[in-house]
């Protein structure tokens, strides 16, 4: 945030707002022991050189600033560089957060053995060979290959077809005789509307609104300046020539109508069309019955000897190796 020291009014008064003389005061005890950072300038212990460079920039330093130059810590009393503090004698280890090695221990690991129990397999086998079957007419009947099969009954109950039907043929319109039901023509009289009106003004301008500019703010070098702003009062509306409008209906007059009446007959002649239904039967079927004559079927199996492989995992339990070694040395600086 920008600090204002003076302002200047919009008359052209600039007015003092702060005492820098206070604060140049405040600012000299606040660079009381100040870090001010890592120098490039060539420093020993009872140095005056002053200013030194800081990050390639020409530094004044106050009396308890402290800077660094290589490995050495100095702090300045408002003549002299006096060192503090040496961090050449610090091994590589010292600017690590963590550090890490390899090692193999020494010794030999013993050979596991094994002892297991009797193990039984199980499998499935698929033996190698034909089955013939034939035919006898002795013993009891276990096949029934032939017979036939009796005619099934159908139960049914009335249905009802709907459908559409479009006549095929022409109607005719005539006029006749009776009661007059249509009037195809004739003339309307009379009827007029007369309007309320009154008289208005048109807008030829419509003026503009008043303007304002507010004051400006500026800040620049410690000094607030305000610049005045302006007002426009704007101008009114200009009003235009008499029109003549209407307000409202002041008196309606009703037209008449004069026609002449007639009377429409209608007559229709066509011919005779055919409708054509399609529908499903609701109803029963009753289950076919079969009786047929039954014969004994006997096989026999002729085979070879085959091999069964089975495969399996035994059970058992191998003991925990040991490990025996000696104690090594690890060194870490």
């Amino acid at each position: 945030m920008a600090e204002i020291s003076k302002i200047t009014l919009p008359n052209g008064n600039t007015y003092d707002i702060k005492d820098t003389n206070a604060r140049d005061r405040i600012s000299a005890l606040e660079s009381f022991t100040t870090y001010l950072g890592v120098t490039t300038t060539q420093l020993t212990n009872g140095s005056t050189t002053n200013p030194i460079v800081i990050n390639g920039e020409e530094i004044t330093a106050q009396s308890g600033n402290i800077v660094l130059y290589g490995n050495k810590e100095f702090i300045f009393d408002g003549v002299h560089w006096n060192e503090f503090g040496d961090l050449s004698s610090l091994g590589t280890l010292a600017y690590k957060n963590s550090a890490s090695g390899d090692i193999t221990p020494v010794g030999s690991v013993s050979q596991p053995t094994f002892t297991g129990t009797a193990m039984t397999s199980t499998g499935s086998f698929k033996p190698k060979g034909n089955i013939t079957i034939s035919s006898s007419d002795s013993g009891n009947a276990n096949y029934t290959p032939s017979g036939t099969i009796s005619q099934p009954s159908f139960t049914g109950s009335q249905m009802t077809s709907t459908g559409s039907f479009t006549p095929n043929g022409n109607v005719t319109i005539s006029e006749g005789s009776g009661t007059v039901n249509y009037t195809p023509e004739g003339t309307c009289t009379g009827g007029n509307v007369t309007l309320n009106t009154t008289t208005v003004n048109s807008i030829t301008s419509v003026g503009s609104l008043p303007e304002c500019t507010l004051p400006t703010y500026t800040v620049q070098n410690e000094i607030l300046t305000i610049t005045a702003g302006s007002f426009n009062q704007g101008e009114l509306p200009q009003k235009g020539a008499n029109q003549t409008v209407a307000t409202g209906v002041k008196a309606v007059t009703q037209p008449t109508f004069n026609g002449t009446g007639t009377q429409l007959v209608g007559s229709f002649s066509g011919t005779s069309g055919s409708v054509s239904v399609t529908g499903t039967p609701s109803g029963t079927v009753s289950q076919p019955s079969f009786t047929g004559n039954g014969a004994v079927l006997s096989g026999s199996f002729s085979g070879l000897e085959e091999s069964v492989s089975v495969s399996g995992t035994p059970s058992g339990t191998v003991s925990q190796p040991s490990f025996t070694g000696t104690t090594s040395t690890v060194t870490v600086t």
